[in-house]
């Protein structure tokens, strides 16, 4: 039998969806023999229920339209004087108007924190209830809140803002409908003496079919690209039922897995985590009380072993953490320390964690939870924080320094750390001298308790707090056990993955044998829980498994990637033979050709 000599080309082409399609087709025209068009576009999908993403913590001197155009609100600009709307308990409620023109409602002579106006609406139980609205006060500064009344004692907190004279907030919140009825929206200010204002207000409902197609909308166009593979002969024709083989390599999102000191004895543990992540935290191996139980013995040991274990299986550490605000956190020795004798100690601790680990994890937490607590800063002053951020990032100025704090997206009712106040300690930090440059992130825990999470809340926690322009990570993923656990879980990793300014998943969970009680993954035999089921089918879905199409009849394959590196196996129809390339699907836009000739 002659044996033919057949000559064919790979040519990879990454192409900006801002392009128009005729420009990318104009520059395919040039491309030789087999060509591997990568055709990079938004991936959105036009439909009627379109979420708006956009949000500012920023205090501006008008407000902003009404997102949605007011959704089911009557009358949200009050362009129709207070159409729509009715006094709630004392005082009076009033239309103004700006220098500028611009329409609002003032509730005065106000009594009690729930005085003001209000507005009645139908909820319908299941739907997800996005709420905004801008607030401004006659004087002072003063937490607002959105709440809905559904009888005469039930009061459902919706979200809140640091309202305040002389500009305008924005309060972006929502609910879950647990029923269907008429409630009363009411808005909180624990301050009666004062003037509440508002403006552009809107209640926009979801169908969980619309959240679902929010989220796919995003991930394609934040998290994938649309791949094309044209494979021709040498001579110029298609090349139709040419196999090819995609198989990640390395996915550009961070998802990972807590891990603790059982990793270092338990092989069966061992399997089960590096057969899945390539991202990690120790839960309490590195923090400061396990690793200087008694005051000036310091034993680094066990995180020692555990960061050797991650990096001869290539996953990738945070550091958890330098400090911990909680009084009950602490090394039970330096509760009796002085404030000097303290500063002494916290010194030592700063420059010993962070010096042996530096360049060998990937962040750093600096001082967790200092919005919920401030046992630091009572005992050495209220700029400590940020001081130890500025010394952490002198230490080890190419890792990016985490505020990270709980209930700030998974807990409404939590005022303390709500997105607001997250951000304004976020400011405080940032306003220290000589903090400009250093690489500061958010943390956001994602401990969610019992009960629906609220998605709408938490979507619109990540709208505000992306705002800042700061990456943000959920960096200890839980939720309590109950019936509906594992779907609960679900859908918080998939709110997480598809939001825009989400830059990494850990989850603060694992196998039974770990000690994990939280949400279990697997249990006392490494059997896969519910929750591990989830956790197994979204890595999965998110890239890692091989994928294999065939060309058709223009010898083209069109496929949507996540960013990440690849290994593509080209198979020919006719001659079976195969030859295995590297690809790399990123944002923006490139251009790689490689030739492969073949002997068969």
């Amino acid at each position: 039998m002659k044996k033919i000599a057949i000559n064919w080309s790979v040519h990879c082409c990454l192409i900006s969806h801002k392009m128009k399609a005729v420009a990318a087709a104009e520059l395919c025209i040039f491309l030789l023999s087999v060509s591997c068009l990568l055709l990079l576009s938004s991936g959105f999908h036009l439909h009627s229920k379109h979420y708006d993403y956009s949000a500012t913590t920023e205090c501006l001197k008008e407000p902003h339209r009404a997102q949605y155009g007011g959704g089911i609100i009557v009358n949200p600009g009050f362009d129709h004087n207070i159409k729509g709307w009715t006094v709630v308990g004392n005082g009076t409620i009033e239309e103004r108007i700006s220098n500028d023109g611009n329409r609002f409602i003032v509730s005065r002579n106000r009594t009690r924190a729930l005085d003001g106006f209000s507005q009645k609406v139908h909820l319908k139980k299941g739907l997800i209830y996005i709420f905004s609205a801008w607030f401004q006060l006659s004087e002072g500064n003063e937490f607002v809140s959105v709440v809905f009344k559904t009888n005469e004692s039930e009061l459902v907190h919706g979200g809140r803002v640091i309202a305040k004279h002389g500009c305008w907030s924005l309060l972006k919140g929502g609910i879950v409908a647990k029923f269907s009825r008429h409630v009363e929206i009411l808005f909180e200010i624990e301050n009666p003496t004062v003037e509440l204002w508002a403006d552009s207000v809107s209640l926009q409902p979801f169908t969980r079919k619309q959240w679902r197609l929010h989220q796919r909308d995003s991930v394609e166009g934040v998290r994938k690209r649309r791949v094309r593979f044209q494979v021709t002969h040498p001579n110029g024709t298609a090349l139709e039922g040419a196999t090819v083989v995609i198989k990640q390599t390395r996915a550009d999102f961070p998802f990972g897995c807590a891990m603790n000191h059982y990793i270092l004895t338990n092989k069966d543990y061992q399997k089960w985590f590096v057969s899945r992540f390539k991202y990690t935290t120790f839960t309490n191996e590195m923090k400061w009380y396990s690793t200087e139980i008694v005051q000036g013995y310091e034993n680094y040991t066990i995180p020692d072993a555990m960061l050797q274990f991650s990096k001869e299986n290539g996953i990738f550490v945070r550091g958890h953490n330098i400090f911990w605000d909680s009084p009950r956190r602490q090394p039970h020795w330096d509760l009796t320390l002085s404030p000097d004798e303290l500063r002494v100690a916290a010194d030592k601790r700063m420059n010993s964690v962070v010096s042996r680990y530096k360049g060998q994890v990937i962040a750093w937490d600096v001082v967790n939870e200092n919005v919920h607590f401030h046992f630091f800063e009572d005992k050495l002053g209220e700029n400590i924080s940020a001081e130890y951020y500025l010394a952490a990032y002198r230490l080890d100025p190419n890792t990016e320094m985490f505020m990270n704090e709980y209930n700030t997206i998974e807990v409404v009712g939590d005022k303390n750390a709500s997105p607001t106040n997250y951000i304004r300690k976020l400011k405080e930090i940032q306003q220290f001298p000589g903090i400009d440059g250093i690489s500061l992130a958010i943390g956001l825990q994602g401990h969610f308790p019992r009960g629906v999470p609220n998605l709408a809340y938490m979507r619109s926690g990540l709208d505000l707090l992306a705002a800042t322009g700061l990456p943000i990570w959920l960096t200890e993923v839980s939720v309590d056990a109950q019936p509906n656990q594992a779907e609960y879980f679900e859908d918080v990793l998939r709110e997480g993955f598809s939001h825009p300014a989400v830059q990494g998943i850990i989850m603060f969970v694992g196998p039974e044998q770990a000690g994990f009680d939280s949400t279990l993954l697997a249990d006392s035999n490494f059997k896969n829980t519910p929750a591990g089921d989830v956790v197994d089918k979204l890595i999965r879905e998110w890239g890692t498994g091989p994928q294999t199409d065939i060309a058709d009849r223009r010898g083209i394959i069109d496929i949507s990637l996540y960013y990440g590196d690849y290994d593509v196996t080209v198979t020919h129809p006719l001659t079976k033979y195969s030859k295995t390339m590297n690809i790399s699907v990123r944002k923006g836009f490139s251009l790689e050709t490689v030739h492969v000739t073949v002997d068969a």
